[in-house]
């Protein structure tokens, strides 16, 4: 049986506010909150990939330390993008 979206939603917004690194919290908290009720279900797929990576390696992604792997580019760039809000 497939999850329906508003608990998947509620659960990729949990899963972004505990992780294991401070920053990534913060980071993936405000993403989850902006992002993901208009994502397309092959969004959200990716996202719930990305969300099983280890902290420090998303971390150094989404910092540009190291570049993120091809799957997860666009979506990291996203996410390392000040918000429409952070603008104003």
């Amino acid at each position: 049986m497939s999850e329906p979206r508003d608990i998947r939603l509620k659960r990729l917004t949990m899963r972004s506010m505990r992780r294991g690194i401070k920053e990534m919290d913060i980071l993936l908290t405000r993403f989850a909150e902006a992002e993901l009720a208009s994502m397309p279900q092959e969004g959200l797929d990716l996202y719930d990939r990305l969300l099983e990576e280890n902290d420090q390696d998303l971390y150094a992604w989404v910092t540009g330390q190291t570049p993120a792997p091809e799957p997860f580019a666009g979506l990291i760039a996203q996410i390392a993008a000040p918000s429409e809000a952070a603008k104003s």
